[in-house]
């Protein structure tokens, strides 16, 4: 995922955190808050995983994971759901997850959240 699509600020996280909507699967949870201000009309993407998820070779693999499954729905999500910020906090299973499934996790999340359509 390019940088230009991710969520880097800790006051962009906290802002998403206390307003969005959270969306939950075993394998991730996902925050969505569509932006007041659409300076940027593009859809910015961050990645989180707690110590829960275990040691920093499995966080960092699951946000890998996160980004990588992300980068392939990011042209899908261009249309429908531009201006929004996204949070992606890694669970616990995700660590030991393929890309496959977090894909569907993903899929499945952005569709509850309406934010891509169920054809993509």
């Amino acid at each position: 995922m390019q940088r230009s699509f991710r969520l880097t600020r800790s006051e962009d996280f906290k802002r998403v955190r206390r307003d969005g909507k959270s969306y939950a699967h075993p394998l991730v949870v996902l925050i969505a808050l569509n932006r007041e201000n659409n300076d940027q009309p593009r859809v910015r993407v961050g990645v989180a995983a707690g110590k829960s998820v275990g040691t920093a070779v499995y966080r960092n693999r699951a946000k890998r994971l996160l980004r990588e499954a992300m980068r392939t729905l990011l042209p899908s999500l261009a249309s429908v759901a531009s201006g929004s910020d996204l949070i992606l906090i890694a669970r616990p299973a995700l660590a030991y997850a393929s890309l496959t499934d977090v894909r569907e996790a993903l899929l499945t999340l952005l569709q509850r959240a309406k934010l891509i359509s169920s054809q993509a």
